[in-house]
């Protein structure tokens, strides 16, 4: 019995085993055009058994990366990208560094904060007023989402010139009583007359569909 303990080492096992012998073999390949025929025959079917591979950018060239791989690099063919080495694809990217902020408002989120300082530097007025429209708007939705509850104007503006020490401010604009109408409708929509008043008439008799009568049958 031949079992797998006891063959050889399978460098990229999605291959499988028949794959790798064909590279074992076209390293005995003495004739380099016979050898190089086989190489692009090897890679045409690498490329058949692997399909995910063509979703991959340069799938080509991971299929040749593969084939130097699964030869211990010692095949001598030639191939249409550069010939990588052992160090080359062994090698571990570098760690990006986490980064590390550290929000004053962490209900409001470090977003928010690049927002207020580009607006604190804006120098035309009408920009500067549209700043701070829209970053009292965006704090109405975030202490909504947060909340689940209706947050006065008062405690935006008392908030927002808390925190840029009363050089943003707003006025009552159309975004803000726009989320005030939506936060109306909100409420009402809760209220069981609401629901009541807007639920589907389902055969139930009312004022707009008079009662159906039915013919009861008796069973004697």
């Amino acid at each position: 019995m031949d079992y797998n303990t006891t063959r050889t080492h399978l460098e990229m096992r999605e291959y499988g085993r028949h794959v790798q012998q064909m590279v074992d073999h076209l390293l005995t390949i003495e004739d380099k055009e016979r050898r190089q025929r086989n190489a692009q025959a090897i890679i045409e079917l690498m490329g058949f058994l692997n399909p995910q591979l063509k979703n991959i950018e340069d799938y080509r060239q991971k299929l040749w990366d593969h084939l130097f791989l699964i030869s211990d690099f010692k095949l001598e063919v030639e191939s249409p990208y550069p010939i990588p080495t052992r160090e080359s694809l062994q090698a571990k990217p570098a760690p990006l560094p986490y980064p590390k902020r550290y929000p004053r408002y962490f209900h409001l989120g470090k977003h928010l904060e690049l927002v207020i300082q580009k607006a604190l530097a804006e120098e035309n007025p009408e920009k500067k007023s549209g700043f701070s429209h829209i970053i009292a708007y965006y704090m109405k939705l975030a202490y909504n989402t947060w909340h689940k509850e209706l947050i006065p104007d008062e405690s935006i503006r008392s908030e927002l010139n808390s925190i840029t020490q009363g050089q943003l401010e707003f006025t009552s604009t159309p975004f803000v009583r726009a989320y005030r109408e939506q936060d109306d409708r909100f409420q009402k929509r809760g209220k069981p007359g609401f629901q009541q008043r807007n639920r589907p008439n389902n055969g139930a008799p009312g004022k707009n569909r008079p009662p159906q009568k039915f013919n009861k049958k008796r069973f004697k």
